[in-house]
This record gives structure tokens, sequence and C-alpha cells, in this order.
């Protein structure tokens, strides 16, 4: 379903090569430029990278400890499944 104009009007590039959006919904865009003079924004929404919580970053310190002090289980054994090509 193509999308419905909203909003039309006009603006020009000031002299720093800016120009002015008024009233919008997003404060990110992604920018398209066509060799034929048109410009492309694509609203954007950004969010923080992924993170890993301090319980597990604590949990990971305190068993690469116990790796380093040789603590850890026997080898699992993976003989009995078969193989992935």
């Amino acid at each position: 379903m193509p999308a419905t104009t909203v909003r039309s009007y006009d603006t020009k590039i000031d002299s720093k090569k800016r120009i002015t959006l008024r009233n919008v919904l997003y404060e990110y865009f992604h920018v398209e430029e066509y060799d034929d003079g048109r410009i492309l924004l694509e609203p954007r929404e950004l969010t923080k990278p992924f993170q890993v919580s301090e319980n597990t970053l604590k949990m990971m310190d305190s068993s690469m400890k116990n790796f380093n002090k040789g603590l850890v289980s026997e080898p699992v054994d993976f003989s009995s499944y078969e193989t992935i090509e």
C-alpha cells in the first residue's frame, strides 16, 4: 500500500548547505542522494547496542578464574551425535 502524503512544502538550502524540516516525528534519518538531484530521507530510530548485564560479566569473570585455576568439569562426550556437514 503506497504511503499517503501528510504534508507538502518547499524548502531552500541555506548558506551552510542545510535544509529545515518542520514538525518531524523522528530525530534521525537515513539519507540517500541520487544523481538526478533527489534526496530521500527515511526515518530511523536508534537504539542502544546489545549490552551484557553486570551479573553476566561477573559470572564470566568467575568462570575464567576457575578455568585458569584448573577447576573445570570433565569434557563433554559428543561422540553419540552425528556429524553435520
